[in-house]
């Protein structure tokens, strides 16, 4: 178990750094890209046509509003993504940091199978569509970050930037039932993981966020439950200052951070010392020689395309 502890953060180093944050427009968010602001941080906010007036509404409560601007965009649209990055370059020059938090949840029961009045299955295209925006959507952005920020001058340590998943407690655990939610979630996780070491040879660090319940209009049906529960309710605010921490910290690479309320508790690195137990040193020792064999050959020697 290792508890987090951001309390000494020095954050005077985003102060003329550019950020992109997608779905900026409200919750998680739109903190994210305030606090960024705060901080003296260019912000670019990403998020649908249809965010608009929201999104300049909240630019202009933002400490420095000219330091920041909307930019409509379908995260699963990869031209439009595209044009985000160009105009944040033409902007402010460069893109130091990007977070990837644009998500959405269904709305009723996926694995509940409808049916037709033909009395056919029903494909759920909400589950297709929060698969899409959740993974795909997350994909696209990470690639271009991967892209753009690999085209920064590197530091003396060479690092380039900095890319923060908003992830889920869903993306770990999987007892809520909420299938493509958590399945999606659980993708992004993966998406990280088989990501580090690409980013890694970029100078570029990955790190993410994991809150659990948080007030935001995905949760708002059963908010009420957990507060009168007396189970622990993170804020949007708190949140927001893990993902802002993790990029700042140019030391934080694999990083995972389960914010539950005040605790903040490590996911990624910790589970490593856990592997002899779980699955036994002879096991660790077995597929630690297959990963060797795999960077031997310069990575998993991926199958040809016969189309």
């Amino acid at each position: 178990m290792h508890q987090l502890d951001f309390s000494s953060s020095d954050l005077s180093n985003l102060a003329g750094q550019t950020v992109i944050v997608t779905g900026a427009d409200r919750g998680i968010g739109a903190s994210t890209a305030a606090l960024f602001n705060s901080n003296g941080a260019n912000v670019v906010l990403v998020d649908l046509p249809s965010a608009k007036d929201a999104a300049e509404s909240l630019i202009k409560s933002f400490q420095h509003p000219k330091k920041s601007l909307f930019v409509p965009a379908n995260i699963l649209v990869w031209e439009g993504l595209v044009t985000v990055f160009k105009i944040a370059l033409q902007r402010f020059s460069k893109v130091d940091v990007v977070v990837a938090n644009a998500a959405i949840m269904e709305s009723k029961p996926v694995l509940h199978v409808e049916v037709d009045e033909a009395g056919d299955p029903v494909e759920s295209l909400e589950a297709n569509r929060v698969i899409d925006v959740n993974l795909k959507g997350t994909l696209n952005t990470l690639r271009l970050g991967l892209h753009y920020l690999g085209q920064n001058k590197p530091s003396s340590t060479s690092f380039r930037g900095s890319i923060v998943f908003v992830t889920s407690t869903s993306g770990y655990f999987g007892s809520t039932g909420n299938a493509a939610y958590i399945s999606s979630k659980h993708g992004v996780v993966g998406l990280i993981r088989a990501s580090l070491r690409k980013a890694a040879s970029l100078g570029i660090n990955l790190n993410s966020v994991v809150p659990s319940y948080t007030p935001t209009h995905l949760t708002a049906g059963f908010g009420q439950s957990i507060s009168n529960a007396g189970l622990n309710v993170n804020t949007l605010e708190g949140v927001a200052s893990v993902a802002v921490n993790l990029a700042s910290d140019q030391s934080a690479h694999g990083v995972a951070c389960l914010v539950w309320g005040h605790y903040h508790r490590e996911l990624e690195r910790t589970q490593q010392d856990l592997l002899g137990n779980w699955l036994g040193d002879d096991l660790v020792a077995s597929m630690t020689n297959f990963g060797q064999l795999m960077d031997s050959m310069g990575g998993y020697p991926l199958p040809q395309n016969k189309d």
